[in-house]
């Protein structure tokens, strides 16, 4: 298993492998390096002639297997796109979604004992939260395949990404600033085009500063109540609390978290409400004020409850709430207590 910085020295060198597999939980920049792959074998006057992508949790492997043997036109290869590619993740939901699955990955390890020359194969599973690890399913073919474990992010790398973005929408950003944006901000690609966006239109044609930093970024706490709320969905209490624990290392108090898992369960209810309804990914961004990515990823979070289940965990919620308010027992406590009830 490779980062993206070993990937990109092997492209440079034209080592073209035969499959790539990447997994993560930032889609958009798993997207970016398919893209740039992609760019770094075709010619981009015949790519929509040598180009095919397949949705990984709805096509069976045969038709991608078709595609890979098909040969490519006035070109040395092609390249095929696999993504959502559920068959890689550990089994989990109802026997006939198993069925495929496994049908499917016994097809790609059959597959990739001989791959066509002319066809590049490139797959990727996008994690459900920050702290997912790649399944053993991805593991297994390691040796066979080259796969990249896309992490988020950081440091230098982080700085120069945004640094780009900000210089490509015409704005000014000092050092010291792009340093706070980088530690504010969800370490997200469409999380942080979207705040680069905000802040080049709150600045006006001014450079960004501290204050508009401060005044415009979301807590980065946020991203925590989000994973923390899927572990409960999940009934993965263990890994709930290892974020709650995190979160009051970090300094939050234990009155703020309840605030925030309360809001995210009401977010949910009223979008799970709403697509009910027949609304919108869109409609319902409008409505909640929320990023249409955040929405997206909201509306599959509320797929994982149902509507009895929402509703008593919102009422868990203002019991709980009651609770540290009028007694003297321990915070934290409580707050276990709480998250316990919400998976039983």
């Amino acid at each position: 298993m490779i980062n993206y910085a070993e990937l990109e020295k092997k492209i440079k060198k034209h080592e073209l492998d035969s499959c790539y597999i990447f997994c993560g939980s930032d889609e958009k920049l798993i997207k970016d390096h398919v893209e740039y792959i992609t760019n770094s074998v075709l010619d981009k006057n015949f790519i929509d002639l040598n180009y095919s992508k397949f949705d990984g949790s709805k096509t069976d492997f045969e038709t991608i297997s078709d595609a890979c043997e098909t040969m490519p036109f006035m070109s040395d290869k092609k390249v095929v796109v696999v993504y959502r590619a559920t068959f890689l993740e550990d089994n989990s939901g109802t026997k006939n979604s198993n069925d495929l699955k496994n049908k499917n990955f016994l097809m790609l390890n059959e597959y990739l004992k001989n791959p066509p020359p002319q066809c590049i194969l490139i797959i990727y599973y996008t994690f459900l939260s920050d702290r997912e690890k790649p399944s053993n399913k991805i593991k297994k073919l390691d040796k066979k395949a080259c796969v990249i474990k896309v992490d988020k992010l950081k440091g230098e790398s982080l700085q120069k990404i945004c640094k780009n973005l900000f210089e490509g929408a015409g704005a000014k950003i000092g050092k010291s600033e792009l340093v706070l944006f980088c530690s504010q901000v969800d370490n997200n690609m469409n999380i942080i085009i979207n705040e680069v966006e905000k802040l080049v239109s709150f600045a006006n044609g001014k450079e960004i500063t501290k204050k508009d930093i401060l005044a415009m970024m979301p807590q980065k706490s946020e991203n925590d109540i989000f994973n923390l709320v899927d572990f409960l969905s999940q009934k993965n209490i263990k890994r709930a609390l290892d974020i709650l624990n995190e979160l009051i290392y970090r300094g939050e108090k234990i009155p703020f978290i309840l605030f925030m898992v309360t809001r995210q369960f009401n977010l949910l209810f009223n979008i799970k409400l709403g697509t009910e309804n027949g609304k919108t990914k869109e409609l319902l961004s409008s409505e909640l004020r929320l990023h249409p990515y955040v929405c997206e990823k909201m509306i599959s979070q509320s797929n994982k409850f149902t509507m009895k289940r929402l509703k008593r965990n919102i009422e868990l919620c203002l019991e709980t709430e009651k609770v540290l308010k009028s007694t003297s027992t321990d915070d934290k406590t409580n707050i276990e207590v709480f998250m316990v009830k919400t998976v039983m």
